[in-house]
């Protein structure tokens, strides 16, 4: 099973174009062949998936599970509110890796708590685009 998936929540769609002062130029697209081009490099495929429904990215994380080593998941603002996401996590048994953009501890009060972290294997915060290399690297060395 040489296969990771790239899940990302809402409005991440929207990078390069939305406060650039959080989350740079970048876009999902150079995200996505980024971490495709090191997970190719070690023999893996990438899937990537990216919703601003909260109910697709649970059925996405539910039909994930057994299928990936490993699943790198930026739940964006659902992080902060969705026990819903977070059941689903704790439902399967690949492991999650949870990624944000942004330090969320050096922002509003209201990010900087994660529902779903405590259901993820781990958590990459504040390293920009390159936490989601990281996370996948995690998952290639483990």
């Amino acid at each position: 099973m040489k296969k990771i998936l790239l899940l990302n929540g809402p409005n991440i769609n929207r990078l390069g174009k939305r406060e650039k002062e959080f989350y740079g130029t970048f876009t999902l697209e150079d995200i996505e062949n980024d971490v495709g081009a090191l997970v190719q490099k070690h023999g893996y495929e990438l899937d990537c998936f990216q919703s601003n429904h909260e109910g697709e990215l649970i059925d996405c994380l539910h039909k994930a599970d057994g299928v990936y080593k490993g699943i790198i998941f930026n739940p964006a603002a659902y992080t902060h509110t969705s026990i819903a996401l977070h059941d689903a996590i704790q439902s399967i048994s690949t492991p999650v890796i949870e990624v944000h953009i942004s330090n969320v501890h050096q922002r509003e009060a209201f990010r900087h708590v994660s529902m779903t972290a405590p259901a993820c294997h781990g958590q990459i915060v504040g390293l920009g685009a390159l936490g989601y290399q990281l996370a996948a690297q995690a998952f290639i060395t483990d």
